[in-house]
């Protein structure tokens, strides 16, 4: 009987994460839907190949990450690992590229005027796909204890869909249009992408709500992650109006030149 109910909280526990990836995915698709893909076939999106390969990576990602997701819940365990390397392969050039277009962006904007603003917001989409980074390697540390690994891979997703709700209030304040989207205008500040970035971690929450009804207590990778992941999102509004967060980002500046 024990070992029929830990296979039977297993399999469950399994449907449950290709849930909370199947939320994630569609988050990330959905929120950037209108200042991006549904742009697209109309040539009104404004922005560099550099901006397309990142899109085209994230995107790929997430759908990568369900997948994944589903080959453990069908027991292919094997096609899982297989896979794995490409999965790290992916996770580094999104990296690469995130950062990339978050420094880029602030070069724009110190050309146009608005370098404290440029310089402030920055730490956002830095803090953000370096925690992503960070608990992804956590994941491939763990990768051979599934319940580490699966959970810190989810957290580690969270982190990214950050940006995506945070289009979804872009949305909602401008009313969207051809060619609108965050990055062209005035940065946002810290404040403002603070809630966004919170809500993220709901999924979090939601994975640690089914850990309690099943365990009894929700497991240490989602206590540990989600505590990491906010406390990282409420110390960066007061790290960005530091004179050495300035410095430092004047310094990645240098490098989009």
């Amino acid at each position: 009987m024990a070992t029929i109910t830990v296979a039977a909280t297993r399999t469950n526990e399994d449907r449950v994460y290709v849930l909370l990836a199947g939320l994630c995915t569609a988050i990330a698709l959905t929120g950037f839907a209108g200042t991006y893909w549904l742009q697209l076939p109309f040539g009104t999106f404004v922005g560099s190949p550099l901006v397309h390969l990142h899109g085209l990576l994230f995107s790929v990602w997430t759908l990568f990450f369900l997948w994944q997701a589903m080959l453990i819940a069908n027991r292919r365990n094997a096609n899982h690992r297989a896979w794995g390397l490409a999965g790290i392969a992916l996770a580094s050039a999104m990296v690469f590229t995130g950062s990339a277009v978050a420094i880029a962006g602030l070069h724009d904007r110190i050309a146009q005027g608005h370098a404290e603003a440029g310089r402030a917001f920055l730490v956002v989409p830095l803090t953000a796909i370096w925690l992503f980074a960070g608990f992804v390697i956590a994941a491939m540390v763990r990768r051979r204890s599934t319940d580490w690994h699966k959970r810190l891979m989810l957290v580690a997703n969270a982190n990214l869909i950050g940006a995506a709700i945070a289009r979804f209030f872009f949305l909602a304040l401008t009313g969207g249009g051809p060619g609108l989207r965050p990055g062209l205008g005035p940065p946002a500040t810290t404040t403002t992408a603070l809630i966004p970035s919170l809500l993220a971690y709901v999924v979090i929450l939601i994975g640690m709500g089914f850990d309690w009804r099943a365990r009894g207590r929700p497991h240490p990778a989602y206590v540990w992650g989600l505590g990491i992941s906010v406390a990282v999102v409420v110390v960066r509004g007061p790290l960005s109006g530091t004179e050495s967060w300035s410095a430092f980002a004047d310094f990645l500046a240098g490098f989009a030149r």
